[in-house]
């Protein structure tokens, strides 16, 4: 990661990332422990988090692990002691999973948000960022998407996202707690989760395409998404938790590159840089899906200095790098 995202000496600050195991996580944490934090401390029930993360942290001293889960609130509160800063990853993703599995997904998306936000009121924790997502905009048809416009959710996923920010609000109003939520906009790169019935859908399509197997794509493929490289995703959580600039807190704010391309596009130019010419499968549309997804990321400029620093294309040839790495040496 040769940009860096802040100019304050965060040499005696101490900074837990929960879900810091997960590709986002461990990414924030990572940039952390690259920059000389004094403590970088990792939260994961490992779930969705994975062993190679860590041992990529924990050639850091600075850093420390907690096996835990964030439903249990004196895990959080161990997590939370003598803490300056908290980024908050940790959470179930799957829109189709959610439907699934609503039960679930409260009890970690909800409850385990409540705990994390109690337990940093009461170890006095400076401030606190959060993953929101992009789902919370559900039906609401206007692109780009602004912050102050939402429609009504079309997930138990998104209910869950939309759930903590009105938590996150309530908090900051009752307790004085500093918080921001970043809403995700399909966040991708090196790292992501290529695995199990849920994986995200860049890492699917190199594999596939890599292996021929099939590949699918749902509806026409022509549905939009802002992809989003996840350098872009850890500056605003650095920028968030260190900014000096009031106005930010208690705030939601767009996390994505403002350009938005079809899954049609994406599928042509993963075959592109793997020069490749295999097809891939259409099928049923997927229930909860929004079509179109574009943000404007003026509000995150404008209070965070925000700016992305890798665009789709950039993104992509470094993903798949990455990828092409990984799955050669699964077959050698």
């Amino acid at each position: 990661m040769e940009n860096q995202f802040h100019n304050k000496d965060i040499s005696n600050d101490c900074f837990l990332v929960t879900g810091g195991a997960g590709f986002i996580g461990s990414h924030i944490a990572e940039y952390l422990l690259k920059h000389g934090a004094k403590k970088v401390r990792v939260l994961d029930n490992m779930v969705n988090g994975f062993e190679k993360n860590i041992a990529i942290l924990s050639s850091y001293p600075a850093f420390e692990f907690i096996k835990g889960d964030i439903r249990d609130l004196d895990t959080c509160f161990q997590a939370c002691e003598g803490i300056d800063y908290v980024s908050h990853q940790a959470a179930l993703g799957s829109v189709p999973r959610s439907i699934k599995e609503p039960v679930y997904f409260n009890d970690v998306n909800v409850g385990g948000f409540v705990n994390m936000l109690k337990a940093a009121v009461d170890c006095k924790v400076k401030s606190f960022v959060y993953a929101s997502s992009s789902s919370v905009y559900g039906d609401e048809p206007t692109l780009p998407k602004v912050e102050n416009r939402i429609g009504n959710c079309l997930s138990p996923y998104a209910a869950t996202k939309k759930t903590n920010e009105l938590y996150a609000q309530v908090f900051a109003d009752v307790y004085g707690i500093k918080l921001m939520g970043f809403r995700y906009f399909n966040i991708f790169g090196p790292r992501q989760d290529p695995d199990g019935p849920y994986a995200a859908v860049i890492p699917l399509f190199v594999k596939g395409i890599m292996n021929e197997t099939p590949v699918y794509i749902n509806g026409d493929g022509e549905q939009t998404r802002d992809f989003t490289y996840v350098d872009n995703a850890v500056q605003i959580n650095i920028k968030g938790m260190l900014t000096e600039n009031a106005e930010a807190f208690n705030k939601v704010y767009n996390v994505a590159c403002g350009e938005y391309y079809s899954v049609n596009h994406l599928y042509q130019a993963c075959a592109t840089q793997l020069q490749s010419e295999w097809k891939p499968v259409h099928r049923e549309p997927r229930a909860g899906d929004i079509r179109n997804s574009l943000a404007d990321v003026s509000l995150a400029k404008n209070n965070l200095l925000y700016q992305p620093v890798k665009q789709f294309d950039a993104g992509l040839i470094d993903t798949i790098a990455f990828f092409k790495k990984v799955y050669s040496k699964q077959h050698s």
